[in-house]
C-alpha cells in the first residue's frame, strides 16, 4: 500500500478539494442542473449535501469520543442558510478548525468500525478527502467540464476505498476472488474477497482472477462508480469487477 499522506498534506487537501467544488458551482449558470453521479441530486442539493457532512464530522470530532456518534442534540443546524457558498465555505472552515485542533490521534467515532481502520481524526481527514475530492468531479462533470482527481488524492483514494469502504461490508458474497488495481502512474493495491469480507494489501502470494488498471484517478471513479468499467483495462474475469461494483456502492 501506499504511505497515507501527512495530516497536514489531508487538510489541504480537503480545502483544496472543496474550493474545486464550489468554484464549479459558482461558475454554474443554474444550480438545478441534475448531477450525473448522483442522479437524484441537482447542484445545489450537492453542495448542501457536502457541507453538511463536514459540518457533522466538524461535530463529531470536537466531541473526541469513538464510542458513538453525536446525538441529535449536539448537532447543529446543518440546513443551508443565507448564500449557500458562503455557508459551504463556512461548513469547510469548519471542518478544518475542528480536525486542527484535534489532531490526527485524536479519537473519534465513524462509520468504518467494522474496518478495523483507525476511529480517530486523522482516518477522518483522510476519508475526508475523498468526499470533498468525488462530488468536486461531480460538480465538474454537472457542468460538462469533469477534471481527473489530482493523484495526491487518487492514489490514496483507492487504498482508503480498498481498505476503509470494502472492509466496512462485511461478506463478499460470490466465489472467492483476488483482484488488482494497477495505476499508470505506478503504484498498485490488491484486495482479496472472501466470506470474511475484503482484505486489502494480504500478506498470502497468489495471481489475481481481475486486474483493473488505468490512472489513479480512473480507479477511483471506477470504484466509486463515477465512470464506467470500459473506461478503464480489464484483465482476467470481468464479472468480478463488475460484482465489485455492485457490491460497493458508496456516494
Amino acid at each position: 500500500m501506499s504511505p497515507i499522506p501527512p495530516f497536514p498534506e489531508l487538510l489541504s487537501l480537503i480545502v483544496g478539494r472543496s474550493a474545486a467544488l464550489r468554484d464549479a458551482a459558482a461558475a454554474a449558470p443554474d444550480r438545478s442542473v441534475r448531477v450525473p453521479g448522483c442522479p437524484d441530486w441537482s447542484l445545489h442539493d450537492l453542495v448542501a449535501h457536502l457541507g453538511a457532512v463536514q459540518r457533522f464530522w466538524a461535530v463529531t470530532v470536537s466531541l473526541a469520543d469513538d464510542s458513538a456518534p453525536p446525538t441529535v442534540e449536539q448537532r447543529p443546524d446543518q440546513s443551508p442558510h443565507g448564500d449557500l457558498l458562503e455557508w459551504f465555505e463556512e461548513s469547510t472552515r469548519l471542518l478544518v478548525t475542528a480536525l486542527r485542533a484535534a489532531g490526527p490521534d485524536a479519537p473519534s467515532w465513524a462509520w468504518w468500525g467494522a474496518s478495523g481502520a483507525p476511529l480517530t481524526a486523522g482516518a477522518v481527514a483522510r476519508h475526508q478527502v475523498q468526499e470533498a475530492a468525488v462530488h468536486a468531479f461531480d460538480a465538474q462533470e454537472a457542468l460538462g467540464k469533469p477534471e481527473p482527481l489530482p493523484a495526491a488524492v487518487a492514489v490514496d483514494g483507492v487504498a482508503e476505498f480498498l481498505s476503509v469502504g470494502l472492509g466496512s461490508l462485511g461478506a463478499w458474497p460470490h466465489r472467492p476472488a483476488r483482484v488488482q488495481l494497477q495505476a499508470i502512474e505506478g503504484p498498485s493495491w490488491t484486495v482479496d474477497l472472501s466470506p470474511t469480507g475484503a482484505l486489502a494489501d494480504p500478506a498470502a502470494s497468489g495471481a489475481p482472477v481481475t486486474r483493473i488498471q488505468g490512472t489513479a484517478s480512473e480507479l477511483v471513479l471506477v470504484l466509486y462508480r463515477r465512470i464506467a468499467l470500459d473506461e478503464v483495462r480489464i484483465d482476467g474475469d470481468r464479472a468480478v469487477a463488475e460484482q465489485l461494483r455492485e457490491w460497493s456502492k458508496m456516494d
